[in-house]
């Protein structure tokens, strides 16, 4: 949803959307709770399964009725709320003013002025934001509308592409590969296994590092494609 106000214009998950996405977090939560009240004894009679003695505790607890079905369903629901509230924390709100723009996730807030930005486009699920040098000023995360998104930099007047301006530019990484930046081989190899493990967070700050020495990173079906940005290339 994108809404324009004064001087700036928001693109985030419209009021609807973050409404449905609360309605089944709590009704999952509370079928959750519902599931495992009620499959604790079985699970609780099979000699192999794991955690017998929590699920034999749950079988105890939950011999009253209706209160411990009531209980069962109230607890899953509230979890679900909290999972539910931690997912609306981690959403996307990208403001469009007229001298710069803004991502806002959580807490965290990044700002970009609209001379230091050359281009923005939507890279699978991520929106993209690339400085006038060709380096990657952001990506970021988001379910919103690439046409929603695009619009609403059109709009404002920020360049927009369909597609990933630079895409031409990117070679595949594999061990050792020339021309890199001396350093950046070594990041490339952890990132790889960081990759591979799953540890998400390390993979964003390798990224990150990576962007120091002027090197861009796209991963592909987990495979690290590269290029240099102009402030090595110039170098």
């Amino acid at each position: 949803m994108s809404e324009t106000s004064g001087d700036a214009t928001v693109v985030e998950e419209s009021k609807s959307g973050i409404a449905l996405m609360s309605t089944l977090f709590v009704l999952g939560g509370a079928g959750l709770g519902w599931f495992i009240k009620t499959g604790a004894g079985w699970v609780a009679d099979l000699p192999w399964a794991p955690f017998q003695g929590p699920f034999r505790l749950i079988t105890e607890i939950t011999d009253a009725e209706p209160v411990s079905t009531i209980v069962a369903l109230a607890i899953g629901a509230l979890a679900g709320a909290i999972f539910a509230v931690l997912a609306m924390a981690d959403m996307l709100r990208v403001t469009l003013a007229s001298n710069h723009v803004a991502l806002r996730r959580g807490s965290k807030e990044q700002t970009f002025a609209r001379a230091d930005i050359s281009a923005a486009y939507v890279d699978g699920k991520q929106l993209v934001v690339v400085g006038t040098s060709g380096e990657e000023l952001a990506r970021e995360q988001t379910d919103l509308g690439k046409d929603e998104l695009g619009d609403a930099f059109r709009a404002r007047g920020y360049p927009w592409s369909q597609d990933d301006p630079y895409a031409a530019d990117f070679r595949r990484w594999v061990p050792d590969t020339p021309d890199l930046p001396p350093g950046a081989d070594a990041l490339f190899k952890a990132r790889e296994k960081a990759i591979t493990s799953g540890d998400n967070d390390d993979v964003a700050e390798l990224r990150s590092e990576l962007a120091k020495l002027s090197v861009v990173v796209r991963d592909q079906d987990k495979r690290q494609y590269w290029r240099l940005d102009d402030r090595q290339i110039d170098q």
